[in-house]
């Protein structure tokens, strides 16, 4: 048992595998309704988000609903990994965010800046069934946490970015 706890995964490692996974249950997914659904039920699965980080500083601006996403650092040079937490008053909107984690948290500062989630929603045919309202706070979701990586590469290290 206590081989087990000093074992366990970290609250951010669950994501980065699971893209893989939403690719493949995507693909046994024929109807675009109960894409949205999974969608949905993706948003479910995301950690309790504090009613403290509800505010300003971690609202993501650009999105029609409300959305909030903290970050933080883990490692203390160079290329430090990170981990984000978010959610959204819109449940759609919270299964987006759940993918967007599933690109980008867990991954090296460097690697969330160069990576790219166009071709990654292309290929999940999200791109194409998302309203422009949509895409338009899911981009704003990516550049926050692209932000928060770049910032990560060019601060001293400490916990959270921006004290958030």
């Amino acid at each position: 048992l206590i081989v087990f706890a000093l074992f366990q995964p970290r609250k951010w490692e669950h994501y980065v595998d699971r893209l893989a996974e939403l690719k493949a249950d995507f693909e046994l997914l024929d109807e675009w309704e109960d894409r949205y659904r999974h969608v949905i039920e993706l948003g479910k699965t995301l950690a309790v988000f504090p009613d403290a980080d509800r505010n300003t500083a971690n609202k993501v601006s650009g999105c029609a609903s409300q959305v909030w996403i903290t970050s933080e650092r883990h490692g203390t040079t160079g290329n430090p990994i990170l981990s984000f937490a978010g959610d959204s008053d819109a449940l759609i909107v919270k299964g987006l965010i759940a993918i967007a984690f599933m690109i980008y948290s867990g991954k090296a500062a460097h690697d969330i800046v160069t990576i790219d989630a166009k071709p990654i929603l292309d290929e999940l045919g999200l791109a194409s069934h998302l309203t422009q309202q949509r895409s338009n706070g899911f981009a704003s979701m990516i550049a926050r946490m692209k932000f928060d990586a770049a910032q990560a590469l060019q601060e001293p290290a400490r916990g959270g970015i921006n004290g958030r």
